[in-house]
């Protein structure tokens, strides 16, 4: 599942909130889908509020979504989604901070303008900075949303706020009991001679990024999520085949989708980089294919789920 934050362009070296943010990146949304088709895959289209509210970007996607080639999903950013009655700062920039009342107002917000500005009902979430908290689950739970994908395995933001994933699964899980809401978590594996280890070891070396480089460099323990940004095409297959090795039947993709416009993330500075971004995307399809892997949307996936 190729999964797409969808979102506005900010200054990712300034703090959330501080100096606003545009949207001249949705024009190339047009090129990304049309990439997407000719490969066979579904792009699911994870929106926060600027994009949701976008006419452009609906009027782009509304023939592949109509046609079932793509599908819209829901990305909560607190500090531009209505209403604003919270202090914007980094703690309240993850959504599962919020107040339970405030948390579900904003995504309620934000699924109506989904479903207004886009003429679909979305089924899947995922928190800003995987974001989730304490409330999250009911929420998603009480407004019909069937699937969250926020959960990024193997990562921990506590130390900035937020969520600490170290220790989930990759396999998807139910998060309730009346299994009504579906965990797919991003896919991230460890590779290397010690990579049976990673979950124990890595999270000791948090204070040594050097030390991480070198385990990675000799092939010892190195954490690779399935995503362009920072992570190689060979990293990307290395990490591809142990996902097989381990059995896992569904990897989870991701990337951000300013990264469409150089300049606006660190991963495409400039159009070189752009250029190598497609190229990352086309020979990891070709290598899934290789591998026997089918691309799946979230309308295949929930078909597929058995209660």
């Amino acid at each position: 599942m190729l999964t797409v934050d969808t979102e506005e362009e900010f200054d990712w070296s300034r703090d959330v909130g501080d100096g606003g943010f545009d949207l001249d990146h949705v024009p190339r949304l047009r090129k990304f889908q049309e990439f997407c088709d000719n490969e066979g895959v579904c792009p699911v289209y994870l929106a926060d509020w600027p994009i949701a509210s976008c006419r452009m970007a609906a009027e782009i996607l509304e023939a592949p979504l109509a046609r079932g080639d793509a599908e819209i999903g829901i990305q909560l950013h607190p500090w531009v989604n209505p209403p604003f009655l919270e202090e914007i700062n980094d703690t309240n920039s993850y959504a599962g901070n919020l107040p339970h009342d405030l948390e579900a107002e904003k995504l309620s917000r934000l699924r109506r303008e989904i479903e207004r500005n886009f003429s679909v009902v979305p089924a899947i979430y995922r928190a800003g900075r995987y974001g989730v908290g304490p409330s999250t689950v009911n929420i998603l739970r009480d407004q019909g949303i069937a699937i969250d994908t926020s959960v990024r395995s193997y990562f921990d933001y506590s130390a900035i706020g937020g969520p600490n994933f170290r220790d989930h699964p990759l396999w998807p899980y139910w998060l309730d009991a009346d299994r009504s809401v579906l965990e797919l978590p991003l896919t991230t594996v460890f590779w290397g001679m010690l990579r049976k280890q990673g979950r124990i070891l890595y999270p000791l070396l948090w204070r040594a990024p050097r030390l991480r480089g070198v385990l990675a460099a000799l092939g010892m323990l190195e954490r690779i999520p399935l995503t362009p940004e920072g992570v190689t095409v060979e990293e990307a297959i290395r990490g591809i085949d142990i996902a097989l090795d381990d059995g896992l039947e569904l990897m989870v993709f991701s990337f951000h989708r300013p990264s469409l416009r150089p300049g606006n993330t660190p991963s495409a500075r400039h159009e070189a980089d752009l250029d190598t971004l497609y190229d990352w995307w086309r020979r990891i399809f070709a290598y899934l294919k290789q591998r026997g892997v089918a691309p799946v949307g979230v309308r295949q996936v929930m078909e597929a789920v058995q209660r």
